[in-house]
């Protein structure tokens, strides 16, 4: 025997075990005598049929009678109040918890529905409702506590004082059980806010300051939970003196659990209390409790840690440098709890499950407050001041963290506004992350985040928009492979729909280059249709908002190719998917001129399945034809709607062919014109965004050409002005080795040259002007063997040589008082100037005497 055949006959053997198990199966579900028994008189109302089944019917009879009590109170409430009510009452005596449920239920829509109309019925209802507060089964006693609170709101002020004051007084002392006096601090919370202050102070909070004094813990914590209602009750005035004094004493209780409750109404009552309270009693009583919490009672600081921003904005209006400084150093701590110790060294030290548990849950609550703690601390100060923690809680190795992290991440980026860039780093991470819940999280306001933190938030427009984030593109693509390599195509498919705001965050060749292909590979190979769609209206979204006209037609071309004309039927329909997109998101004559004709050759395919699809998007397509422009279109489409009318062999597709001729021909007849007109004015819209991406685009590419051409023209300058200095810097350092002699003629004329009116230095061009340097040198040179004085005539002509400026912007006049000026008072750096001229002369003309 083969292994494959033991297996078979071991899993023969089991089902035949499983023989025993079965039990014979009763034919009928009930008895003729239980029949009998549930059997009713038909002659009977339904007040007569009440009372009979409350008498003598069996629990499920009962508990109908009792559900629907309402709807017989609706048809006849005198006597349903008179005959049926005070059987249900003697019937819950004796009912099981399902009854009381229902009945709980059934009296709370009497009270709260408007039913009863008369004082006695609600006084009648009210008795029975206050009677099971007592009831021995805890959760059937909070729900007839939950109808009586629920009630409270929709009875008047006198019922509520005469029929729930009056026994609460006797309910709230020390002598009843401990469910009578905790469900009496809940109801003193709940009539608190129905009655005026003086009646409050008055009737109230007696009561209020025995229950909270209470033996118990628990009384005394459900009676500070209830002290917040208390205090609206009788007002700003009396909260001081009546309520504080009661707060600061539980904040001190033994029990961790009144300490919260009371930590926890001084955090809602806040806005109460005014400056001198919260700077002397508040803060030094908040902050006990918090080092206490921190260094004893870990079960009390995931409450903390939840309250935490709200309390640091309650009081930092009252807050000192030093106490605000306080706050935030406690925030930080709270922040890597189980990470690190105190003094900022690592944390070796393993901790119980539950210990380690309870100190991520304090740090995800921390997560939670960061962006209140952002504003409390002041963004300009993120950097030095929270962004260590801000990147901790970023990297916490607990998910729920980075997870919350994620979720507020956009509250960040929008407090930081322009000192956005300091957490580029983190958006980066957080995309990158290993878990697959943390980029869920992020992907809410994916969009919102990413064109804030491309953001420079300086100046309007797009010029705002093109701060770069380092990574950013590898990430984002890194993160959608993660969502296509995991079993959630929902976060898949969510991702996708965030990536079609990607032109309005990256380059249109980012896009181009990393993402356009990777759309195609989904439309085309991914196995889930949504995904597939909506990488299809990426897709679209894409292409729209491109403004590379080649770019354009090479998307256009590929989707024609892969999907239009692709080998398979799958790629087929999705092309119609895609054409269903564009229709929605460019305008009629874009869709037209791209995607209707190849759309319509689909009437060809030799997949029913596609044909089908075609016929029912027929009408649509034919909205999109505009008469007259686009009569060829429309012949196109009556051609193939009466090939698929005459050739169709299909049945589905021919009875869809038909259906969709009558609505073609209804089309233009029953659509009411306003619709019309609000499409074609969309569609104008669409014309007009289209048309400015077309102008925005040449006027890119002629700034781009003007700018181009500006750069080779200032190329081209800078280097005939290197080649001019090149050449002159030769000319100068090749004169003085090959000296000429000069006529002294011409040495006159030059020096005439330069005080002749009319004539400036810009008219010699640049090579005469080197050749003057050059004789005037010479001329220099032969004078100087004549006589070792230099002669002053020749000085106001290299003064000229150098300023060749001045002598050509100026007038004759101007020219000549600028020289005179500067021959007859010259500084003292001009004067050592034409010494070392001089010097250099002497030097030509020994050396030109020499040869």
């Amino acid at each position: 025997m083969t292994l494959n055949q033991s297996s078979l006959f071991g899993q023969v053997d089991d089902l035949q075990d499983l023989t025993f198990i079965e039990r014979p199966i009763r034919r009928s579900l009930k008895t003729a005598e239980e029949i009998e028994k549930l059997t009713v008189d038909e002659d009977l109302n339904d007040i007569e049929r009440a009372v009979y089944l409350l008498s003598s019917g069996q629990d499920v009879q009962r508990a109908s009678v009792i559900i629907n009590l309402p709807n017989l109170v609706r048809q006849n409430p005198a006597e349903t109040f008179r005959r049926v009510v005070p059987k249900v009452r003697e019937v819950l005596h004796v009912a099981g918890a399902d009854m009381q449920l229902a009945a709980a239920g059934s009296f709370l829509t009497l009270l709260q529905d408007d039913i009863v109309l008369i004082q006695t019925h609600t006084h009648s209802i009210l008795q029975i409702v206050l009677l099971n507060l007592d009831h021995r089964d805890t959760v059937v006693s909070n729900a007839w506590l939950e109808t009586l609170l629920s009630a409270i709101d929709a009875l008047p002020k006198e019922t509520i004082r005469q029929e729930i004051l009056s026994p609460l007084v006797s309910k709230a002392q020390l002598s009843q059980s401990l469910q009578a006096r905790l469900a009496s601090c809940r109801i003193l919370g709940k009539v608190a806010c129905k009655f005026e202050s003086p009646i409050v102070k008055k009737d109230l909070l007696p009561l209020v300051r025995s229950l909270c004094q209470d033996v118990e813990y628990e009384v005394r914590s459900c009676m500070c939970r209830q002290l917040e209602n208390i205090a609206r009750g009788i007002g700003l005035d009396h909260t001081k003196a009546a309520v504080l004094p009661e707060l600061v004493e539980l904040a001190r209780d033994e029990g961790s659990t009144v300490r919260l409750a009371a930590f926890d109404t001084i955090i809602n009552l806040l806005e109460m209390f005014d400056s001198d309270d919260r700077t002397r009693v508040i803060f030094p009583l908040v902050k006990t409790f918090c080092e206490k919490c921190f260094k004893a009672d870990e079960a009390v600081l995931a409450s903390l840690s939840f309250q935490y921003g709200k309390l640091c904005h309650g009081l930092s209006a009252s807050f000192t440098e030093e106490q605000h400084l306080w706050f935030l150093e406690f925030y930080k701590k709270l922040c890597v709890l189980g990470l690190q110790h105190e003094n900022g060294h690592s944390d070796n030290q393993v901790y119980p499950l539950e210990l380690e548990s309870k100190y991520a849950l304090v740090r995800r609550n921390c997560a939670y407050n960061f962006p209140a703690m952002v504003l409390f601390a002041d963004p300009n100060h993120f950097l030095t001041e929270l962004y260590p923690t801000f990147s901790s809680l970023c990297h916490d190795p607990e998910i729920t963290v980075r997870r919350t992290m994620a979720e507020g991440f956009h509250e960040i980026v929008k407090l930081l506004g322009p000192n956005v860039h300091f957490i580029h780093k983190e958006l980066v991470v957080l995309l990158q992350d290993d878990s697959l819940e943390v980029l869920d999280a992020l992907l809410s306001h994916l969009q919102e985040t990413l064109e804030l933190a491309t953001s420079r938030g300086e100046g309007p427009g797009p010029e705002s928009k093109q701060l770069i984030v380092p990574e950013l593109v590898p990430a984002l693509a890194a993160a959608e492979q993660k969502a296509a390599l995991s079993l959630r195509w929902r976060v898949h498919e969510r991702l996708l729909q965030r990536y079609a705001c990607l032109p309005r965050v990256v380059s249109a060749d980012q896009i181009y280059f990393r993402f356009l292909q990777r759309m195609f590979a989904i439309v085309t190979t991914n196995n889930v249709l949504p995904v597939q769609r909506e990488a299809a209206r990426t897709l679209c979204m894409f292409l729209r908002y491109n403004r590379k006209q080649e770019q354009r037609q090479e998307i256009i071309g590929k989707v024609l190719q892969e999907l239009a004309q692709g080998r398979s039927y799958w790629n087929r329909l999705r092309y119609l998917d895609l054409c269903e997109i564009a229709m929605e998101l460019f305008s009629k004559a874009y869709f037209c001129k791209y995607f209707l004709i190849q759309a319509l050759e689909l009437v060809n395919d030799p997949v029913a399945n596609v044909r089908y699809k075609l016929c029912h998007m027929l009408p649509r397509l034919r909205s999109t034809i505009r008469l007259p422009a686009d009569k060829h279109l429309l012949q196109q489409l009556e051609f193939c709607v009466r090939k698929l009318l005459c050739r169709e062999k299909d049945k589905d597709v021919v009875a869809t062919v038909r259906k969709t001729v009558l609505e073609l021909d209804k089309m233009d007849i029953t659509e009411p014109y306003h619709k019309r007109h609000e499409r074609d004015l969309l569609d104008q819209k669409k014309e007009k965004e289209e048309t400015l991406l077309l102008e925005m685009e040449q006027l890119e590419r002629q700034q781009s050409e003007a700018k181009l051409t500006s750069e080779k023209h200032t190329e081209k300058k800078r280097k005939e002005l290197r080649k001019a200095k090149l050449a002159r810097s030769r000319s100068l350092s090749s004169h003085p080795t090959t000296p000429k002699m000069a006529n002294p003629d011409k040495t006159l004329k030059v020096k005439d040259s330069g005080s002749c009116p009319g004539k400036g230095k810009n008219l010699l061009p640049m090579n005469a002007d080197e050749a003057l340097r050059s004789h005037h040198f010479s001329v220099a040179a032969a004078s100087s063997v004549l006589s070792p004085t230099p002669s002053a005539s020749s000085m106001p002509v290299l003064i000229r040589s150098n300023t060749p400026n001045t002598l050509v912007d100026h007038p004759h006049q101007h020219r000549s008082s600028t020289l005179d000026h500067r021959t007859t008072n010259g500084s003292k750096d001009t004067q050592s100037r034409k010494l070392s001229i001089q010097r250099k002369s002497n030097s030509f003309g020994m050396q030109s005497g020499r040869e």
